[in-house]
């Protein structure tokens, strides 16, 4: 397994990773169509009942339960599952040409995907602070792959990365400036990849326009927004860590800080209680006391549910503030994209973000939007709206996959 000869001039395979805690998440894509030929998960690492899952291109499914102490032996198994001859989809593990990974946080030290090296190792643990969650994770997956597979070239795509273009007052805050220059404290933005992905897909739609200005929108149990201006972000709703920003399924997004101090003070939480409460139990959750799945949520809104009300406009109310901030900072916008789990599948709340818009350019075509769900793209805008208004499915995937591909060669 650890033996590897290059596969140069055959069909190029990219072995995408998304490590994390006590999971690992996997995709195999073929290049040359930009394929999936398999994807699977492994969920608690670290147990005696670890689940494996994995499915294939031609329609082969696989889950089992089993002992998965630690992410080397999570590696070993996806492997493994590839090569299987029932299951897998590969004769040879040399078929695998290269690993992409999804890392986190990347600091101001990364704006580009790179070629991972003991030098970008280090440059990810500087970071761990920045990304205390997730960081050490993505090295597990890493240096577990590594271990595998020593002799394959292995790719870091950062979700920081794409907003390293922001300029420096929109990333720095109003603190003592010294926590910048020696702690590194400003806003990075994440769901880098997507906004990225989803962005060059627009300006495709819109035959490749030059200078476009396009607000994306990622929708789901985590969201965001960003301000792209010719290809590039100049804004995004996330900032040091992924709590800032729009209300999530359980984050809060912005708050006063004092809120912190208050609760703090009053109830006597630790500083520990109060992340938790404001990671997990916030935001939708927090507002409708029901879920944090939008599904759900609706349900509740059909059965005249005052609180799952009360969250939904929170919610679309707080996106249609970053809109209206964005087209500011944008002057103006040709698009606004929705993408994520949320902003592909779910119609009402695209209606509810886009409603009462039209004096900024904004006019939703209602048929339409709820027509696009379910997989589907397209305009939803009606013909007289001066902003397009784009549904995109978005692949973060594809995005790391691709990076690994242009940096190997």
């Amino acid at each position: 397994m650890k033996i590897y000869i290059a596969n140069m001039g055959k069909e190029m395979k990219i072995l995408v990773i998304n490590s994390g805690s006590s999971s690992i998440k996997y995709k195999l894509i073929s290049m040359k169509k930009e394929e999936v030929l398999a994807k699977g998960l492994i969920e608690k690492i670290g147990s005696k009942d670890a689940l494996l899952e994995q499915k294939t291109f031609h329609g082969k499914k696989y889950k089992d339960a089993r002992e998965i102490l630690n992410h080397e032996q999570g590696i070993s198994l996806i492997i493994e599952m590839l090569l299987n001859g029932e299951y897998g989809v590969l004769k040879n593990i040399n078929e695998i040409d290269g690993i992409g990974h999804r890392v986190l946080h990347g600091g101001d030290k990364f704006s580009n995907p790179v070629l991972i090296t003991e030098e970008v190792k280090d440059k990810i643990r500087e970071c761990i602070p920045l990304g205390p969650l997730h960081n050490p994770n993505n090295l597990k997956g890493i240096e577990a792959m590594e271990k595998v597979l020593p002799n394959v070239k292995q790719v870091a795509t950062f979700d920081t990365a794409f907003h390293q273009s922001m300029p420096d007052y929109a990333y720095i805050y109003g603190i003592p400036y010294k926590f910048y220059q020696e702690e590194k404290i400003r806003r990075y933005g994440f769901h880098g990849s997507s906004h990225r992905y989803v962005s060059e897909k627009a300006i495709q739609t819109l035959d490749n326009k030059k200078n476009l200005k396009i607000i994306t929108c990622h929708l789901g149990n985590g969201g965001s927004l960003c301000a792209i201006k010719d290809g590039k972000c100049i804004d995004t709703s996330m900032g040091l860590t992924p709590l800032e920003g729009i209300v999530m399924g359980t984050r809060s997004g912005d708050i006063d800080p004092a809120i912190i101090f208050n609760i703090a003070k009053k109830l006597d939480m630790t500083i520990q209680e109060i992340d938790d409460m404001l990671n997990k139990y916030s935001g939708i959750l927090g507002i409708s006391g029901v879920s944090n799945d939008m599904r759900e949520l609706i349900k509740a809104i059909n059965e005249n549910n005052p609180r799952a009300i009360l969250a939904m406009n929170v919610f679309t109310y707080k996106i249609k503030k970053y809109i209206g901030s964005y087209l500011a900072t944008l002057n103006g916008a040709d698009a606004i994209v929705f993408t994520g789990g949320i902003g592909e599948n779910s119609y009402f709340p695209r209606e509810l973000i886009c409603k009462d818009l039209e004096n900024l350019g904004i006019k939703i075509d209602v048929e339409k939007n709820k027509n696009t769900i379910l997989g589907k793209e397209g305009f939803i805008n009606k013909k007289d709206s001066n902003i397009k208004i784009l549904v995109l499915s978005t692949d973060e995937e594809l995005v790391i996959a691709r990076d690994t591909k242009d940096i190997i060669n």
